[in-house]
């Protein structure tokens, strides 16, 4: 197994890279970023890829790619957040061509929940774990006794008569300058709604806003566990990596 592995993260506004030391689970030296391109076509946003694999020199083997979408044997089923475009394309291939190199394309949200999983907030769960990435949407991955069940895309579920990402992401916490309070009410709501459905154990709280996860802690109200997710914005590079390398073996 290669100790270093590149990984990337397509998220709505940007697309982050690393390499990733698979065995510690942590990134090697630091993230770079680049803007998401608007649109997010598949030919623009593979040649962001490309150039953000050609400012990381060092890793070798599988790359891994972390996509906001559901994937099915490397081909994006769904596109709520990226370029319509991209339905029904093979991303494993494409961005294999761009990169030269093989490539896994896997769930944005099932790639921070393995990273979780394995050296994260997770670590040593058992039972039923949801991690939930707050962001541009609200990504979703939902593990028993350790096994990814993938694609879960349970941010669009139903909640107030629309999708719940549309309610209770961090962009629109944003978007309509809602106070902790206020974001927080939703949150619980969303809990509550998944709660009734999976009766999870544990809910881990991912994407960048977990950075605050003190300041808005006190509010929160389950009767899962919840935890802070530990690699925060990190989760999805690493998880991609981590998945390349499985995938490799």
């Amino acid at each position: 197994m290669p100790e270093l592995v590149l990984g990337l993260d397509v998220g709505g506004s940007s697309i982050k890279a690393g390499l990733v030391d698979v065995r510690s689970g942590r990134v090697s030296g630091s993230i770079i970023a680049a803007p998401t391109p608007q649109p997010s076509t598949p030919a623009a946003l593979t040649a962001v890829l490309a150039e953000l694999a050609r400012r990381l020199p060092g890793g070798s083997g599988t790359v891994g790619v972390a996509f906001p979408a559901v994937i099915k044997a490397g081909s994006a089923c769904t596109a709520a957040n990226i370029d319509r475009g991209w339905l029904g394309t093979n991303g494993a291939s494409l961005a294999a061509q761009a990169l030269g190199r093989p490539v896994r394309f896997l769930n944005d949200a099932d790639a921070a929940g393995i990273a979780e999983m394995r050296f994260g907030s997770g670590r040593g769960c058992n039972g039923t774990v949801i991690m939930l990435t707050f962001g541009t949407g609200i990504g979703t991955a939902l593990f028993t006794n350790g096994r990814l069940f993938p694609n879960t895309e349970l941010g669009h579920m139903e909640l107030r008569g629309m999708d719940a990402e549309k309610w209770a992401s961090a962009h629109v916490r944003t978007a309509e300058g809602l106070d902790f309070p206020a974001w927080i009410e939703r949150v619980n709501a969303y809990l509550l709604a998944l709660h009734q459905l999976l009766w999870p154990d544990v809910f881990i709280l991912g994407g960048a806003v977990s950075e605050r996860f003190s300041e808005f802690a006190p509010l929160l109200h389950s009767q899962a566990e919840l935890r802070p997710a530990q690699f925060a914005n990190q989760a999805g590079v690493i998880g991609a990596a981590l998945a390349a390398a499985d995938a490799a073996v």
